[in-house]
């Protein structure tokens, strides 16, 4: 999720953080072992030491599994900690995760409602018997200066250049490349199989603005009515709102154009860029970009293995 008015600075004292996230006092016991390995706690103080601003007092940025003591023999950072992601970094001995988006299907990791599910009790007894710990790494990835999850989408695109403000990389200007071909190049750098787009395809793209994640209306419709903006790309956003707006805005004879990207591939790039930036401060174990697959596939196609 881009946008950190819409789901960001949730109370730590929710049910699910009292049963299963820590706080800062026990962070800040979380010590190396004896052993001298690295723990959760001391990776998560290193992110709160380099991260660029102060930590929120309410914020979704938690451990969520395991413990700060837990030792830590890999760390992986990831868009989504899917089950699938999970089994795959406890097969490679990366039993830390550094996870953008939940784990647990809301992004507030309230689990009171399906506390009994054997789906969500699956996953966290897979996790407790591999002593998986992991973080959810949200809003300060995206409060960082510049926008972690924003810096990473450009350098996945290769569109560096393309920034107009290199402090806000989420305005950007092209030479007018034709919509179709642009949206192209995006599928390729980004693998992606299910880009859905509104607008001419021979549309000249020249100032788009970006929404990694998820955007709404009420901050949707204002951008996209803009005159600074010709094409809007976003992870998600409803169908029924935000999208038939453009719809109509198009209709109504604006040359526009709306990218829907997905959420999970919209800000895949953020983590790409995490595990590079982790690197900077730790040393002491591997760590690894474990990408969550595109979870949709399209009907006649079919689905990729994973």
């Amino acid at each position: 999720m881009t946008t950190l008015n819409r789901r960001t600075f949730v109370a730590a004292g929710s049910a699910f953080a009292a049963n299963l996230a820590f706080s800062r006092t026990d962070l800040a016991q979380a010590q190396l072992a004896p052993s001298g390995q690295l723990t959760a706690g001391e990776v998560i103080d290193r992110i709160k030491k380099n991260v660029g601003v102060p930590w929120f007092p309410r914020t979704v940025d938690n451990l969520l599994t395991a413990t700060p003591q837990t030792q830590v023999k890999g760390i992986a950072t990831t868009m989504m900690a899917t089950l699938e992601v999970v089994q795959h970094c406890a097969e490679h001995d990366l039993n830390m995760i550094v996870t953008h988006e939940t784990p647990f299907y809301l992004h507030q990791d309230h689990i009171e409602d399906i506390k009994s599910d054997p789906t969500l009790n699956y996953k966290l007894d897979y996790c407790k018997q591999r002593d998986i710990a992991i973080f959810h790494f949200h809003d300060h990835w995206h409060a960082h200066h510049p926008d972690g999850i924003a810096q990473g989408m450009v350098a996945q695109l290769g569109w560096q250049k393309n920034v107009v403000d290199p402090a806000n990389p989420k305005k950007l200007q092209f030479d007018g490349i034709p919509l179709a071909q642009f949206v192209d190049q995006m599928r390729q750098s980004l693998n992606a199989r299910s880009i859905r787009v509104l607008g001419d395809p021979a549309l000249p793209v020249h100032n788009v603005t970006t929404s990694w994640g998820y955007m709404g209306r009420e901050s949707g419709i204002p951008v996209f009515a803009s005159p600074d903006t010709e094409v809007l790309i976003c992870g998600e956003t409803r169908e029924w709102e935000l999208v038939e707006y453009c719809q109509d805005s198009i209709r109504a004879g604006n040359k526009k154009a709306l990218i829907v990207v997905g959420h999970v591939l919209s800000e895949q790039g953020g983590m790409i860029l995490a595990a590079d930036w982790l690197k900077s401060f730790i040393s002491e174990v591997p760590i690894k970009f474990v990408p969550a697959p595109e979870p949709f596939w399209i009907a006649g196609q079919p689905p990729l293995n994973t």
